[in-house]
């Protein structure tokens, strides 16, 4: 990723305009808010405390780039950051945060001696898992050449209440919480679940999940032992079941501005974030074509009339969906809603500006975010795409440069 340079830092007779990135030339690029960043996670905070908050910076901050995202999170209030994988946490880590980071899926055997040597938090739910944890702490105690200053390895176990992904039958989840507690190395810090459908207000489903949990807790605390971090609660979980946040949650898309789901979408809570993310670019160049003639790959989009074509850098490889022509996509021109005109290729994409429409080279698109009084949601990209926001921001591609407002 691309590292902003202010323009009032940049060298006489640099390109000087703020959508542009130190040695990126093509006008195309995201826009990531942070102060909307910190803003959600502290809004997420107060609604949800005295629960803490484990803010989900996973698959690059959700494609808005982890470590600023994470940086602005604990700004906001988190004091927990949540990654998919080690390698993800070993970013975190090298970008200088020293949060407790959890990772939220068991590690594989070969993952563990960064877990160790990165300070995470694992995830466990398995005997090879727990093993091969045990393994890399004890090969990183002082007589093997580590640890000790830092203490015990922390773990979270996870239980699968319910939506049968990953985490632990309930005997297994009690037979590793006995088993972690027995070791010096390790320190039973936590135990989770995950919501299948905390999103869908009247499923009764969470319910069940929740009571399951709260079972296996029983049996955990009828042996004596008891983690002092339960948590449960994503985005629509921590926002809109109160019942799931336990003493901490862990916020994913919510923290970048969007709806866990359009069930949810009109819940006070859910209606308070402020957007995170734009997607935006320049026209590249603009020329009127004749009624008649058709544009793009398959030539499937027909001129009515006479009309302003503008092509746009940037396409499929960025991220931009090559059926989104297909499901009626529209970007932002001049304040105006204009339809994507044929085929999106690998790196451009047509727009019909329409008759006599005053386009020039230079002239700024939304693709996603706001212009004018008009909007475009990655909500409304899913809509149309038959897909949910968090694969649209997630598919935005590492090419696009990340500019940080």
């Amino acid at each position: 990723m691309k590292t902003v340079v202010p323009s009032a830092e940049r060298p006489d007779g640099y390109l000087t305009s703020a959508k542009r990135v130190a040695g990126w030339l093509r006008p195309a690029w995201l826009e990531v808010d942070l102060a909307s960043v910190a803003a959600n996670v502290a809004h997420i905070a107060r609604t949800v405390a005295p629960a803490r908050v484990c803010a989900i910076v996973k698959a690059d901050g959700y494609g808005h780039g982890a470590v600023r995202v994470a940086y602005a999170a604990v700004e906001g209030g988190a004091s927990y950051l949540g990654v998919a994988l080690a390698e993800e946490g070993h970013e975190l880590r090298q970008a200088g945060l020293d949060v407790p980071v959890l990772i939220l899926s068991e590690p594989p055997p070969e993952a563990m001696q960064m877990v160790v040597e990165d300070h995470l938090t694992a995830t466990i739910y398995t005997v090879r898992g727990f093993s091969a944890l045990l393994e890399a702490a004890r090969a990183a105690r002082p007589d093997g050449g580590g640890r000790a200053a830092a203490g015990p390895v922390p773990v979270h176990l996870k239980l699968d209440s319910g939506m049968h992904r990953v985490g632990a039958d309930e005997g297994t989840f009690v037979e590793l919480a006995a088993a972690v507690a027995g070791q010096p190395e390790l320190f039973l810090e936590g135990a989770f679940t995950h919501l299948a459908v905390a999103d869908e207000p009247g499923n009764a489903y969470t319910g069940e999940q929740l009571r399951r949990f709260e079972a296996a807790l029983a049996r955990l605390d009828g042996e004596g032992t008891k983690p002092r971090l339960l948590h449960a609660a994503n985005s629509a979980g921590a926002l809109c079941h109160p019942e799931a946040r336990y003493a901490m949650v862990r916020p994913g898309i919510a923290m970048y501005g969007i709806s866990p789901g359009p069930l949810v979408a009109g819940h006070a809570a859910v209606a308070a974030l402020r957007p995170v993310l734009s997607l935006k670019a320049q026209v590249s160049l603009a020329k009127e074509v004749e009624a008649g003639e058709r544009v793009s790959y398959g030539l499937r989009y027909e001129l009515a009339q006479r009309s302003v074509v503008a092509t746009v850098p940037l396409g499929y490889a960025d991220g931009v969906p090559r059926r989104l022509y297909e499901a009626g996509g529209e970007v932002l021109v001049g304040g105006r809603r204009c339809p994507i005109a044929g085929t999106v290729t690998m790196d451009q994409i047509m727009v019909d500006c329409g008759p006599g429409a005053v386009v020039r080279a230079g002239d700024e698109v939304v693709l996603i975010g706001r212009q004018g009084d008009e909007e475009v949601t990655a909500w409304e990209w899913a809509r149309r795409l038959g897909t949910i926001a968090y694969e649209v921001t997630c598919g935005l591609s590492p090419r696009l440069p990340r500019i940080y407002v």
